[in-house]
């Protein structure tokens, strides 16, 4: 007869896969739900992945990708070498951390003044008006920066004519043109991007503005000593989740609104990519510079990441 004490270790991967397919039955609601999602994760995402070996080949439509001749990496050469593409990287990362500093500051001072707000009707108030021009497209917002900045009906220029200035186009105006897009922007997003500060902001305990105003701190040294410190740990994580796009300029935003006149200070990675693939049909080679600024990103991603963890606990893994 069988030692009950040498049956156990093997009746414990039976007990465990029963326990978990207990509970996955109890939740079969919640994995219903996920599998959408998963769904069109894999289908749209991980799926096309094998095209990703277009870049290392000279590809001919005739032949198809796997059937290309394979080129020794002569796309990452000739990359390289683009005066073209060395221009959109060069202004890839001017404009990608512009728009960090000003898109990632601006939402979380946005966040800490809307808790400022003690009237909870003009509060609600404001804060559905900061977040309706995430809803719109870079199409609609773009006509009407376009609008607002035209040298002939703009309202801009309608002010400067008025004290006796020039009209200015200054979507055509290298100087202009990146202030433009910082400021349209933030316009469009600093709603939506405080919602989950402020989802944090609720979490905090009113204890601690209690016993802070027991010894005597203001609403602003609340602020600055309970209200922000609480806030590190997420804005950690954004920063970071931000730094995996450090190298998306906001294709949309760039390409409903540049032209040639300011490509010098404009044009980024990604219109480079949509301009050589799409426009002069390098399939192989766009998807190579692609590939690249991918890999940038999880890089940087991997590396910054390891270097929060060294010092403290809110890294993303």
């Amino acid at each position: 007869m069988a030692n009950p004490a040498e049956a156990t270790p093997s009746m414990k991967p039976n007990a465990s896969r029963a326990q978990v397919w207990k509970r996955m039955k109890k939740m079969k609601t919640l994995y219903l739900l996920l599998l959408l999602p998963a769904l069109s994760l894999a289908i749209f995402h991980y799926a096309p992945l094998y095209g990703v070996v277009i870049a290392f080949k000279d590809f001919k439509p005739g032949l198809g990708i796997w059937d290309s001749p394979w080129n020794q990496f002569a796309h990452f050469k000739t990359m390289f070498h683009d005066f073209v593409f060395l221009r959109a990287f060069r202004n890839t990362l001017i404009i990608s951390v512009l728009r960090l500093i000003v898109g990632f500051t601006f939402p979380i001072l946005f966040a800490l003044l809307i808790n400022e707000i003690t009237k909870s009707a003009f509060k609600r108030t404001v804060q559905s008006i900061s977040y309706f021009p995430h809803f719109m497209s870079w199409v609609i917002i773009a006509g009407m920066v376009v609008e607002v900045f035209s040298p002939e009906r703009g309202i801009i220029n309608y002010v400067i004519t008025l004290f006796g200035g020039d009209p200015i186009n200054f979507l055509s105006s290298k100087l202009y043109f990146i202030p433009i897009l910082l400021i349209s922007d933030a316009w469009k997003e600093v709603g939506w991007a405080s919602i989950i500060y402020l989802a944090s902001i609720t979490s905090i305990s009113p204890e601690l503005y209690e016993a802070a105003e027991s010894d005597g701190a203001n609403r602003f040294h609340k602020m600055i000593h309970i209200t922000l410190p609480a806030l590190v740990p997420v804005i950690t994580i954004l920063f970071l989740l931000r730094l995996g796009h450090i190298l998306s300029g906001g294709f949309d935003q760039v390409l409903n609104l540049y032209s040639p006149l300011v490509y010098e200070v404009a044009d980024i990675i990604d219109t480079y990519v949509y301009r050589a693939g799409l426009v002069e049909f390098r399939m192989d080679y766009s998807a190579a510079v692609g590939l690249f600024k991918n890999i940038v990103g999880i890089v940087l991603l991997v590396t910054v990441n390891q270097i929060v963890r060294k010092y403290n606990d809110y890294g993303v893994w």
